[in-house]
Order: C-alpha cells, then structure tokens, then sequence
C-alpha cells in the first residue's frame, strides 16, 4: 500500500491486527511506541508487531508502503519493532505485494509475496537504528532529558543526581534495559536526532551543534562508529 506524506506530517497513534513491515522509498520517518523509538530512513523498513500502538512523524517529504503480515506465518511472531536495510529483492517484493488487496489471497499472487518477504525479512540483519527505553521509572526519567536535550553535556554523574540513583544502578541500568552503556545509548540518540534533523533540510553545522557537537566532522566520526561505514548520513558532508 504505497503512501506519500508531506513533510512534518504525522500520523495518530494506532495499531494493526497483523504485523506491520513499514518501507521507506523517500524521505525518513521517526516511529515512536512505549518501548522506544524507530528511524527509517530512505531504503529501510521498521518491522512492527501485531497490535503494537505506535506514531510515526515525517521528517522531509515521505514516500512509503506498507505490508501487512500474518504474525502466524512467522517463525516466531515478532514482539518487538525493528529496522532493517532493504534489499534489491525485497524492494521489489514489497512494490509487487503492494498492488495486492490488504487483505490478499493467502494461496495466491498475493500470499506468494508475502512468503517472499518473509523470508526477506527473516534473512535481514537489523541495523542499529533503534534507541530502546526502559521501564525504570529513573532511567525513562534521564533518557527523555536526553532525547528532549541532545545537545546536553552534562556526564553520569549529573544525570544519576537528577534522577535520584547512584551512578552504579544508572550504568547496571542501562545495560541491563537497553543493552547499551549510557554513553553508546547518548550517542546514539544524538545520531538519530542528527539524521531526523538533516532530513528536515537543517545545514549541517547546524545539525552538529544542536546535537551537542562542535564541528560536523565531530559528528561525523560518531555516525560512522554508532551505524557502521554502510549505515546512513546525515547529509553527505558529514
């Protein structure tokens, strides 16, 4: 089901029967749900769960298309969103199950395209592409500062005393919700403001700065450590 959205258009918190695979052809889109946020940019797909309430916002005109799965004919039926890179076979996998009905015959045309991209889907590494937020009431309570505040030098320290624990249960915290030490989860939300803000046409220095950078080659470097010489850029000076 192709979909184009003018820029800074979103979308209302919603959730589908079967799971979601959400592909972006233009532009990039920021999904947001209680357990994290998404960015998918030109040439990836979010995988959503069945039933998962979710919001996506537009950064930049967006063109996309969605494929909806039966979460039954997973191997495992997915329990959490993630994004993946798009390959050529896939891409053309989705454009083909996009002119299916959304309800599509399971054992025709339509059904055949969505083992394709099932198979696609499963062979896909994920990309780090994610920025995961735990329940701890404490550590919701510093990565929502950082999310709001990119651009905030303060260190664990700082943090820890605003939100009222030792920097030892912030940085076993970290770990152990998200799997990320503060410092990578920090870089990797600057990253991800970094390519909403660049998509949105913010020049880069700009962009630099309002991440908490000096310079874009600053930024640069912590691009290419946080998603890899492959992943994305913010814009092709950085």
């Amino acid at each position: 089901m192709p979909k184009t959205f003018a820029a800074a258009s979103r979308t209302d918190r919603h959730f589908h029967p079967r799971a979601q695979l959400l592909y972006a052809t233009a532009g990039l889109m920021m999904a947001s749900a209680d357990d994290g946020t998404w960015v998918v940019p030109e040439g990836h797909a979010l995988l959503i769960p069945p039933r998962l309430p979710h919001a996506v916002a537009m950064h930049g005109a967006v063109a996309m298309c969605s494929a909806y799965l039966d979460p039954h004919a997973f191997a495992a039926v997915p329990e959490r969103c993630r994004v993946i890179t798009v390959s050529p076979l896939l891409a053309a996998a989705l454009a083909a199950l996009a002119e299916e009905p959304v309800l599509y015959d399971e054992a025709g045309r339509g059904g055949h395209l969505a083992a394709l991209v099932l198979d696609e889907v499963g062979h896909a590494p994920e990309t780090p592409l994610a920025l995961p937020l735990p329940r701890d009431p404490r550590l919701r309570r510093v990565c929502l500062g950082l999310i709001a505040d990119p651009a905030c030098a303060e260190d664990l320290d700082a943090w820890a005393e605003r939100a009222g624990a030792s920097r030892r249960t912030l940085t076993r915290g970290f770990r152990r919700e998200t799997g990320l030490s503060f410092g990578d989860w920090r870089a990797r939300a600057r990253v991800i403001r970094a390519l909403a803000l660049a998509a949105d046409g913010r020049p880069a220095g700009h962009v630099a700065a309002a991440v908490g950078y000096r310079s874009r080659h600053a930024l640069r470097a912590t691009v290419g450590r946080v998603l890899g010489a492959d992943g994305p850029r913010p814009h092709d000076s950085v």
